[in-house]
């Protein structure tokens, strides 16, 4: 008898969704690990959240599916899950088989062991962010007023300082199929890096820094 599986797809945001952007990377993992396992793919659900929230309806419908059909859930990759250890611990202990396609042979402990290396990879990302910031705050840096998302003119240099070091971010964003502004400010956020005032990204603050950005490559 054919193993069955319920796919569970999570993107960022709605136009991820609508777009298929990030979904079809997502799918074709998905579908390559079923085929090879020679099983057959009998429901899928797509989940548009951000990965540091723990309501996912979607995932929670996913898992009574499972439950009922007897089915395996099978994602594409264990970051889609979220990078809360809480979240996937209790996710564990609902009893519901599940593969990750990046780690098709990975046990239990082994993917609490991976969700604990993503927790800690994003709190440390957020330290050497704000870290930074502090540093360039004790500088005497003035933060833009007013509710802006941008440095005062006489900062320019912090400014461009600030957007050199958020480059590779901005990249490996890229890289992961997050490419518009909104996409971008969606990943920051759901990786809680804070922006230059320590505060959520917005629309303003990745087009202000997008534009910095563009600007210094331009000129190097």
């Amino acid at each position: 008898m054919r193993k069955h599986y319920i796919a569970y797809y999570r993107v960022s945001t709605d136009k991820q969704g609508k777009s298929g952007l990030g979904l079809d990377a997502q799918r074709k993992a998905v579908e390559g690990h079923i085929k090879a396992a020679g099983g057959v793919l009998i429901e899928e659900y797509t989940e548009i959240e951000s990965g540091h929230k723990n309501k996912r309806p979607e995932l929670n419908t996913a898992l009574s599916a499972c439950k009922k059909q007897k089915a395996v859930l099978i994602i594409a990759k264990l970051d889609r899950l979220g990078r809360n250890v809480a979240f996937i611990a209790s996710l564990m202990e609902s009893r519901v088989d599940f593969v990750c396609c990046d780690n098709p042979h990975a046990n239990r402990l082994m993917l609490h062991m991976l969700a604990a290396f993503a927790e800690h990879e994003r709190e440390q990302i957020s330290e050497r962010t704000k870290k930074a910031l502090a540093a360039a705050k004790a500088r005497g840096v003035e933060l833009g007023k007013n509710g802006k998302d941008v440095l005062a003119p006489q900062n320019k240099k912090e400014a461009d300082r600030f957007a050199e070091s958020m480059k590779p971010v901005i990249e490996d964003i890229k890289k992961a199929g997050c490419t518009t502004i909104r996409g971008i400010r969606d990943e920051l956020n759901r990786r809680e890096i804070p922006s230059a005032r320590e505060n959520a990204w917005h629309y303003g603050t990745v087009y202000n820094l997008l534009q910095r950005v563009a600007l210094k490559q331009k000129l190097q």
